[in-house]
């Protein structure tokens, strides 16, 4: 695990926010925001290497700026990079990065914990025995999240205001291609370099390649 920023260092909770930004959200601040009560710390991290899709459109090194400026301007969140993108792979580095005795909670909403649990791992056991390496607080995105058999003291609820849960990175998008108002879905810091990426026709040149 590669540090951009790191806040703090004395935590007994570490709260994990993977994702592939593109872009950072203020859903993605909110979230942060509604775990840190229950968290000393709060890493944003941005995989090398996606599981379920590469990078296209906007690349790495652009996600990375984004986030970097969001994080900057907020200056309470950790930031750091992860050479892989399942959760269990995360886990692992953040132990290396953190000790073996820190409690490792991710971060997410609805649909990604459906993902992440529905995932095909090889077997049936896998989802559960990943659960003994860290926890999972999911936040209600268009619906709550009812988790598996038998784990619910392993997945507990995330508080997350009503006005986020439509707010996505692919409406960001969307808006920007369409010349509509997205200004309010990304964090102030952002909207410049925004802008410059994803409302120009060289991002739409280089999704049509990609």
């Amino acid at each position: 695990m590669e540090f951009v920023r790191r806040i703090g260092s004395d935590t007994s909770r570490l709260g994990v926010l993977p994702g592939t930004f593109n872009p950072i959200t203020v859903a993605h601040l909110a979230l942060a925001r509604a775990a840190q009560g229950c968290c000393q710390e709060i890493v944003f991290v941005l995989p090398r290497v996606f599981p379920h899709k590469g990078y296209t459109g906007a690349s790495f090194a652009e996600r990375l700026e984004l986030l970097d400026l969001a994080l900057r301007a907020e200056g309470q969140f950790s930031l750091a990079i992860a050479d892989q993108g399942l959760f269990v792979n995360i886990a692992a580095e953040c132990r290396q990065a953190y000790g073996p005795e820190v409690r490792l909670t991710f971060l997410c909403g609805r649909d990604a914990a459906e993902r992440i649990a529905g995932w095909d791992y090889g077997n049936r056991v896998e989802f559960p025995m990943m659960l003994q390496a860290f926890d999972l607080l999911v936040a209600a995105r268009n619906g709550e999240y009812t988790p598996p058999a038998g784990l619910s003291d392993r997945i507990e609820r995330l508080e997350l205001p009503r006005s986020f849960s439509h707010v996505s990175s692919t409406e960001v998008r969307e808006r920007v291609a369409r010349g509509y108002g997205w200004e309010h879905l990304v964090p102030t810091a952002v909207h410049q370099r925004v802008r410059e990426i994803y409302g120009t026709e060289t991002f739409t040149d280089r999704r049509a390649r990609t």
